[in-house]
């Protein structure tokens, strides 16, 4: 039984990486001056020209050997530790404010505010 391990499929890496990243084959095909159609074969290959790869991690910001490297499993173990890291050394966006207690806060200034300038009015009249 042969254990050999299949080598990463580097246009599937590349595809996921641009979804991630929010960006549409075309949008690739402009930045590395491909067409559309070009990024959908390099996207359906195992392997990439090296200095294909180079151009395509450059648009992407990610390094070649990321792109060779990358697992979803990773990705996603990485976003679930950072957003339900609740130590003190990360910043996770762990919201502490409610966002209606601010709502009501800016409501009840804004009240008083106008019963201010109510009063003053009321005053300006009796005054004349």
């Amino acid at each position: 039984m042969n254990t050999a391990t299949k080598p990463k499929h580097i246009g599937r890496n590349i595809s996921r990486i641009r979804e991630l990243r929010g960006m549409k084959q075309e949008a690739l095909a402009n930045a590395i001056g491909v067409s559309q159609q070009s990024v959908s074969n390099i996207e359906g290959s195992e392997t990439i020209d090296e200095i294909v790869l180079e151009k395509i991690s450059a648009v992407l910001n990610v390094s070649t050997e990321g792109i060779k490297q990358f697992s979803e499993e990773a990705v996603f173990n990485i976003i679930n530790n950072t957003f339900t890291d609740s130590s003190s050394n990360n910043n996770n966006y762990l919201c502490s404010i409610n966002p209606l207690d601010k709502i009501l806060e800016l409501y009840e200034r804004l009240l008083q505010a106008e019963k201010d300038k109510i009063a003053y009015l009321e005053k300006l009249l009796k005054d004349k």
